[in-house]
Order: structure tokens, then C-alpha cells, then sequence
């Protein structure tokens, strides 16, 4: 560089000598300095033009043409600039073709978003299960590709943290996709569809069969119920049988709950409607099973509190919220130790959602244990939830029917202090006044 910088100087010197002198033999050494910057602006501007179109044109293919001076070390610098671009293009272009290439042997649809959510780019799987075809539908936003309003809504909510909806493919028959979106860098998005077409089925046969094991399974139990109620009822048998058969007649009514609780949990994730919505007066419903909770707590002496908003009313099944509430009410009766104090409460929160909330002075619950607790079968501890007379359904149940009804559960709880669950509800659910509540049948009531 500081070799072009002196023959620059070198030229520069050299053209204004040559000025003086000219201009000294005509007779104006002003003019003849003149004229010698002004050659020198004019070759300058001439290796510039020339810069330009090499850029332009072949520059960028071919080595730089000899300029001299310092426009040698600029055409060198550039082309340098040049190689180096060209390497890190080669680079990454090879990187998006390995990303193309996994992302086109996976399985799963994966369509690329830009910031306006058109489609700049996917993968075979894409077309065989969303119907994209290129290049007709690159640079289409993508709710014009895929019309479904849950994938619409989705989208537009902009909450990518939780799982997409599952719709059926509007190409392939009889295939439900599950849909996710991921962000990443600069307001992109990566939209992945999978085929869970197979999982559904398997669980639809694992859903039929508990329905049916579990339906067939409900005569010969109640033939057995009726015979144990009879045996432990008749005054000839000694101490010892009698013991017996109540232990007996204990386990069958036991196992008859569990057979009740997973018709009914099957009935629940199947989506079956067992009744229609109706208007259900929840403050009369809760009067009834907080005074059933005392009288199966007798025993333990609890103080038991209920503080009901008589006015506020649920659109929504009536069997099944009156499951929801009598789960978590009976649990709380179940957990909570001889003396301690139970609380529930149906009422507005402050952001006028209907909420209907169990709290207590119980044993309480490890927080790695939280998540857990609306699995099937799932129990904290399991000698004691079968001492107390619990399914493990429970909490199974009361999420199936917040499902149903849009709310969702929120669960607090401390080892030695006790636990709060909350049934919330969409403010939508809240029944008009002037509409007349149906009367509620009684269900039997699920354990934990």
C-alpha cells in the first residue's frame, strides 16, 4: 500500500513540475498548475469510471486490470474482499444445502416463514401433506395456503411456547396434522406439521378397549356388590367372616368407583356429549356436595368453609362440573388431616373469570410432583391415596372437564402447609340472568 501512496506522490510532483514549466514558458505559472491538477483529476476520474464498470461487468469473475499507482492497491484489496465473500457464500450455500437436504428426508412438513408469514421455502413432506406446490405458492402468506381457523388463531396469537392445533391435512385423507411454530432469528418462523394420524388410532384402541373392559365389567360386579351386601348384613356369621365380607364389600365398591370413573374419563377424551349445556346455579350445587363432604369427613372434624356467589352462574354440563367440583372437594376431605380447615370459594377473579377454587390445611404436595398429578393413575403416595379410597382418576377427570368447558386448572401446594387447586373459567361461560338453571342429577363421586 505505501508503495502506491509513493508513486501517487511521485505523479503528483512530477505533473505539477511539469505545470510550472509549462506555464512558464507561456507566460502564467498559475495557469499551467492549473492544468496539471486538472489532468490529474481527469486520469484519476477515468481509473474510478473504469473501477465502476469492472464492478459492474467482469470485475467480479475476472482478476483486476492493471491500474498503477494506488488504484493497483485498490483493485487488489477488492478483489481480495471479493474472494473472501465468494468463500463464506460457498460456505453457507453448502450449509443451506445440507439444512434442505435433512430438513427434506424428514418425515414431518417444514415450511420456512418470513416476518409476513409467506412461505419462502419447504420440504417434500410439505407438499405431500399441506398441498404446497412450487413455485405457485412461494411468496403466498400462509393462512391463504392453510384455512383452518385453529391454525389461523394460532398464528395470530403469537404464543409459539405452547403446542399448535392439530387439523386435518387438506391434501392427504384421513390425516390429522399437529402443528407447531418455532421462531428464530430476525422475526422468521419454521412452521413443522406432523402426521399424527397413527397415534390417534392407537389411542382411540386403547380408549375402546378401557371403555369396553371397563363396561363389561359393571354386571358382574354389581352381582357381586349385591351378594357382599347381603352377606355382611346377615346376623349368623361370626365375627371373623363378618370382618371378612366387609373387607370384601369395601374392595368390590372400591373397584366398582374405579370401573364408573374410567367409563366416564373415556367418555371425556373420546368427546362424546353425555348431556347438553345448559345454565347451571353452581353456588346450589357446591351447597350439596360440601354438606355430602361432611358428613363422609364426620370424623375428622373438619372446618369446612363454602363462599359461593349465589348470582354467578356456568354455562356448561351439569354432570360433569358437578364431578369436577366434587373431586377436588372430596380430595381435599381425603388429604387433609383430623382438624384442619377447608375452604371453598366460587367467585370472580379480577379479571371477571369465574373461578372455583379448593384450599386446605392438608398434608400438601412436593412441587416435582405438581405436574404430574393430572396423569391416569398417577399418585403421590400410593399406600396412602388406596388407604384413603382414591382411583387416581380424579385429577384426570377434572382436566378433561375443564378441557371441555375451555377453563384450565392452577395448582399451589406445600409438603406440611397444604394445597390450592383452582378451576378457571372463561368469562364467556357466564350465564345470563335471566336464563332459568336445569335441575342437576346426582353422579356418583370420583376419588383422587
Amino acid at each position: 500500500m505505501q508503495a502506491g501512496w509513493d508513486i501517487e506522490i511521485r505523479r503528483l510532483l512530477l505533473s505539477l513540475l511539469a505545470g510550472v514549466l509549462l506555464g512558464a514558458l507561456a507566460g502564467s505559472v498559475a495557469w499551467g498548475v492549473a492544468l496539471a491538477l486538472a489532468g490529474v483529476l481527469a486520469w484519476h476520474a477515468y481509473r474510478l469510471r473504469q473501477l465502476i464498470r469492472w464492478l459492474d461487468s467482469k470485475g467480479r469473475r475476472f482478476h483486476p486490470p492493471d491500474a498503477g499507482g494506488i488504484w493497483d492497491d485498490v483493485y487488489l484489496r477488492i478483489y481480495r474482499l471479493q474472494q473472501r465473500n465468494r468463500k463464506r457464500k460457498r460456505k453457507l450455500g453448502k450449509m443451506l444445502n445440507r439444512f434442505q437436504e435433512a430438513t427434506a428426508a424428514m418425515p414431518d412438513a417444514v415450511v420456512v416463514l418470513n416476518r409476513d408469514n409467506e412461505a419462502e421455502w419447504w420440504n417434500d413432506s410439505a407438499s405431500r401433506l399441506l398441498g404446497l406446490q412450487n413455485p405457485r405458492d412461494v411468496g403466498q402468506r400462509i393462512t391463504n395456503l392453510l384455512r383452518h381457523p385453529d391454525f389461523r388463531a394460532y398464528l395470530e396469537a403469537g404464543d409459539f411456547s405452547r403446542p399448535g392445533p392439530v387439523i386435518a391435512s387438506p391434501v392427504k385423507e384421513q390425516a390429522e396434522l399437529a402443528i407447531r411454530v418455532v421462531p428464530y432469528a430476525r422475526n422468521r418462523r419454521l412452521l413443522i406439521a406432523r402426521d399424527i394420524s397413527h397415534l390417534q388410532r392407537l389411542e382411540q384402541v386403547r380408549r375402546d378397549f378401557v371403555a369396553n373392559v371397563s363396561h363389561e365389567l359393571r354386571t358382574p360386579l354389581t352381582v357381586i356388590n349385591g351378594y357382599l351386601e347381603s352377606l355382611v348384613e346377615d346376623e349368623r356369621l361370626g365375627p371373623e367372616h363378618a370382618r371378612i365380607m366387609r373387607e370384601m364389600h369395601e374392595q368390590a365398591l372400591r373397584m366398582q368407583q374405579l370401573v364408573d370413573d374410567l367409563l366416564m374419563l373415556s367418555r371425556l377424551e373420546s368427546g362424546q356429549a353425555m348431556e347438553p349445556e345448559t345454565v347451571v346455579d353452581v353456588a346450589a350445587v357446591l351447597d350439596e356436595v360440601v354438606n355430602e363432604a361432611r358428613r363422609v369427613g364426620e370424623g375428622k372434624s373438619h372446618r369446612l368453609a363454602l363462599e359461593a356467589d349465589p348470582d354467578l352462574r356456568l354455562l356448561g354440563r351439569p354432570n360433569e362440573l358437578r364431578s369436577l367440583f366434587s373431586n377436588l372437594v372430596f380430595n381435599a376431605v381425603r388429604y387433609t388431616p383430623p382438624g384442619g380447615e377447608i375452604r371453598v370459594r366460587w367467585h370472580r377473579d379480577d379479571q371477571g373469570r369465574p373461578v372455583f377454587e379448593v384450599s386446605d390445611t392438608g398434608i400438601g404436595i412436593a412441587a416435582h410432583h405438581i405436574p404430574r398429578l393430572t396423569e391416569r393413575f398417577y399418585r403421590v403416595d400410593v399406600g396412602r391415596s388406596r388407604q384413603e379410597g382414591g382411583t387416581g382418576l380424579g385429577l384426570a377427570i377434572v382436566k378433561h372437564v375443564l378441557m371441555r368447558h375451555g377453563g384450565q386448572l392452577e395448582i399451589e401446594s406445600e409438603v406440611g402447609v397444604g394445597s390450592r387447586f383452582r378451576a378457571v373459567f372463561p368469562a364467556e361461560r357466564i350465564a345470563d340472568e335471566a336464563e332459568s338453571p336445569r335441575p342437576i342429577a346426582p353422579v356418583p363421586l370420583p376419588g383422587r
